[in-house]
């Protein structure tokens, strides 16, 4: 667990109005990422946005252009949302949004959901009376793999795994046996001491608005 500090709480004073807004601009966010409304989607980042991700890291644009591609190859998930925490400070925000990730694999010819337990975080800004994001990124929590047939079960040889990392070790497996390479370098909460300098980088960022 982290034992960075907490952010102070939600001012009074800030407009409830703005964290209405900057928590449709995540959700539409998803929304458009789920029902492959790219349009949608690229919409909500600046272009001077940032996005990292077990399998991108790069800007929103290539974001959106690499979600499409995935789509088009029938990897397409579903993103189920909890409800997100949001912060704002003046034209920042920040917003944390927990979802599980849900995907349909094959393993050896049986069917299976691959769900993946992850926080997004998102920095917004808002210029000139809009609000987009800034920043992306994904905090890995853990990632199951079940057979979708009850009965049924899926073999995967523990030495498979061996090389990635343990928040996120069945994902980074999928991506590596699809042709793409997994990066082994994301927050997860396998490195905590990273993780808390993570949020004490979000909150800094914040309070300086």
């Amino acid at each position: 667990m982290s034992t960075t500090a907490a952010p102070r709480m939600q001012n009074p004073a800030d407009s409830s109005a703005d964290i209405a807004l900057v928590t449709q601009v995540v959700l539409a966010e998803r929304q458009g990422r789920d029902r492959g409304w790219w349009d949608q989607m690229a919409a909500q980042f600046w272009d001077d946005s940032s996005v990292r991700l077990s399998w991108y890291d790069g800007d929103g644009a290539g974001f959106v252009t690499g979600s499409a591609a995935m789509a088009e190859r029938g990897q397409m998930a579903t993103h189920h949302l909890f409800a997100p925490v949001v912060h704002v400070r003046g034209a920042r925000a920040y917003v944390e949004l927990s979802l599980a990730m849900r995907m349909t694999i094959e393993v050896d010819g049986v069917r299976g959901d691959l769900v993946s337990y992850t926080r997004l975080n998102y920095r917004l800004e808002r210029r000139e009376a809009l609000w987009r994001i800034l920043t992306l990124d994904a905090v890995y929590e853990y990632v199951t793999l079940d057979p979708s047939v009850p009965g049924r079960t899926i073999d995967i040889d523990p030495a498979d795994l061996a090389p990635y990392r343990q928040s996120y070790a069945l994902l980074a497996w999928n991506i590596a046996r699809e042709g793409r390479t997994p990066s082994q370098d994301e927050l997860g909460d396998d490195r905590p001491e990273e993780l808390a300098a993570f949020y004490a980088s979000i909150w800094a960022w914040l309070d300086a608005a």
